[in-house]
């Protein structure tokens, strides 16, 4: 629980206010934040949500500390597949000149 006080902190909570939102006890966080012991599952979800972040950074498993969006699959149809993978055979060095090309063509200023 790597990062539970840093959140407490952060929302300016004591350890007694947030067990009351968790519906836990003020001796539970204090174990928690202390390594001492770990919290079930359900529990780690209802913090996750409440600090709107992630289990893995809650347990400092990761330290990117909002939520990871969910990533939705986009089918491509063969002409981007193979545009795709030429791009990726170019030489990381002329990757700039091709993406140069591609917005001289759309009209669209240098990035």
């Amino acid at each position: 629980m790597k990062n539970l006080r840093l959140l407490r902190n952060q929302k300016d909570l004591s350890q007694q206010k947030l067990a009351d939102i968790l519906h836990i006890s003020q001796q539970s966080v204090y174990k928690y934040e202390k390594g001492i012991t770990t919290p079930d599952f359900q529990t780690l979800m209802r913090m996750a949500d409440f600090f709107d972040t992630s289990i893995d950074y809650l347990i400092g498993y990761t330290d990117i500390p909002h939520k990871i969006e969910p990533v939705t699959e986009h089918k491509l149809n063969p002409d981007e597949e193979d545009l795709i993978q030429k791009y990726r055979n170019v030489p990381s060095s002329f990757r700039k000149a091709v993406q140069m090309v591609m917005d001289e063509y759309l009209g669209r200023p240098d990035h």
